[in-house]
């Protein structure tokens, strides 16, 4: 059985930073490529980033510039570092399993999420 729990929400002012983790059990972890997405209140899921099994990485409008993302295999965790917080970043963060390897089509399996909250 899946499991994405994910870590390291929390409160702080504009401009601070924070990493976020996802950690995966029930599945080999390094064969799979994984997404962050986040959701604010009345607004659509929107995509942050995504990382496939090989390493590479793509952004979308919202996490480019002031987000990373990477993986740890050897801990079955992906993380997303953010930087330089605004607001407008205030948010649930859900990490979502990737259907393949080498490329990312979102799955079926998410996480419960993680408040972020920017504010001054």
């Amino acid at each position: 059985q899946v499991q994405l729990v994910e870590s390291g929400g929390g409160f702080v002012q504009p401009g601070g930073s924070l990493r976020l983790s996802c950690e995966a059990s029930g599945i080999i972890f390094s064969t799979y490529a994984m997404g962050w997405y986040r959701q604010a209140p009345g607004k659509q899921r929107e995509l942050v980033a995504v990382i496939t099994a090989g390493g590479s990485t793509k952004y979308g409008v919202s996490g480019q510039g002031r987000f990373t993302i990477s993986r740890d295999n050897a801990k079955n965790t992906v993380y997303l570092q953010m930087n330089d917080l605004k607001p407008d970043d205030t948010a649930v963060y859900l990490c979502n399993l990737g259907r393949n390897s080498w490329s990312y089509v979102a799955g079926d399996d998410w996480g419960q999420g993680t408040q972020v909250t920017v504010s001054s």
